[in-house]
């Protein structure tokens, strides 16, 4: 029987037929998936093929079922798995767009980790989306820096909304890009996926919790990634706070492939191994120094550049 997974609690998946029969499966085995070695094979929004689990007990309430069969991906998106920074960790998979939450104050989120999030999306392939929650917050000095960020993110390409959860300004907007797509939904904890979601599904009455006042960061609310129905059409996925993103697999020549006005430049260089920082011809430096690349995009390339750690084997 083919099935979608739903939820991922690490031995045990929840997953629902066509018609939306929920059912729960567990992993019989080892799956491997195009030579990606990760901590979890399967993920929210795999296509999988269940059957009947022969070894559960016979006084069991609940028929189980087995895992047998991973349905090739549209594409998936990783991270560096949070107990070994060797491998990766799979937050979901066969994805239309993401939705990265982010914040200027309570927390403040880092263009450093929004750089990061967009450079993985890239990676995968997966058109993504920066919304600014908490503008009831904005005063003058966060309204001034909101569109300088927004005029950055929206020249090279990526939509960039704010709203505010709180008095409902902007949500709607927000809502409507969710229609008819699987989108996932990421970002730091404290900055509202938890209470956009309950928005969009009050009957569900998700955790939410304030931030942190002694650390100012988020509180953790998801633990597992879940996805769920919008009425109407569309999934949505909610993943577990991040609070750093290391990178997964990419190599420190490949990173400016990732940065999409610096990728553009790339044949104009002197060099095809240009890294963009010494060598000379470089179109990129050129772009930066005119103010065609913005300043604050290539010191992030620079400073992500120099925590990118190859492993040769």
């Amino acid at each position: 029987m083919n099935v979608l997974v739903y939820k991922s609690t690490g031995s045990w998946y929840q997953v629902k037929d066509e018609n939306g029969r929920q059912y729960n499966a567990r992993m019989l085995g080892k799956f491997k998936m195009d030579g990606l070695t990760s901590t979890n094979p399967i993920a929210v929004g795999d296509n999988v093929v269940i059957g009947s689990d022969t070894e559960s007990k016979e006084n069991d309430s609940e028929v189980s079922f087995i895992i047998k069969e991973i349905k090739k991906r549209k594409n998936y998106i990783t991270r560096i798995s949070p107990a070994n920074k060797h491998q990766h960790h799979i937050i979901a998979s066969n994805i239309d767009q993401s939705l990265l939450f982010a914040t200027l104050k309570d927390p403040k989120t880092s263009l450093g980790f929004i750089d990061r999030f967009l450079i993985t999306c890239e990676a995968y392939h997966i058109p993504a989306i920066i919304v600014f929650n908490k503008n009831d917050l904005f005063g003058k000095k966060e309204k001034e820096k909101f569109v300088a960020i927004k005029n950055m993110y929206e020249t090279i390409g990526y939509k960039v909304l704010a709203m505010s959860i709180e008095t409902g300004d902007g949500v709607q907007a927000v809502k409507d890009l969710l229609n008819d797509k699987v989108t996932l939904l990421s970002g730091h904890s404290g900055v509202g996926k938890s209470t956009f979601i309950n928005a969009v599904f009050p009957s569900l009455k998700l955790k939410t919790q304030d931030v942190s006042g002694w650390s100012g960061k988020g509180l953790h609310t998801t633990t597992f990634a879940e996805m769920f129905d919008i009425a109407g059409g569309g999934k949505i996925i909610d993943t577990p706070g991040i609070r750093e993103l290391g990178l997964v697999d990419i190599s420190k020549k490949e990173l400016s492939h990732y940065f999409p006005e610096m990728r553009a430049l790339i044949n104009d260089c002197q060099f095809n191994n240009c890294m963009h920082i010494n060598e000379p011809g470089c179109a990129v430096k050129v772009a930066v120094k005119a103010g065609d690349i913005h300043i604050d995009r290539y010191s992030s390339y620079c400073n992500i550049l120099e925590t990118i750690v190859e492993i040769k084997y």
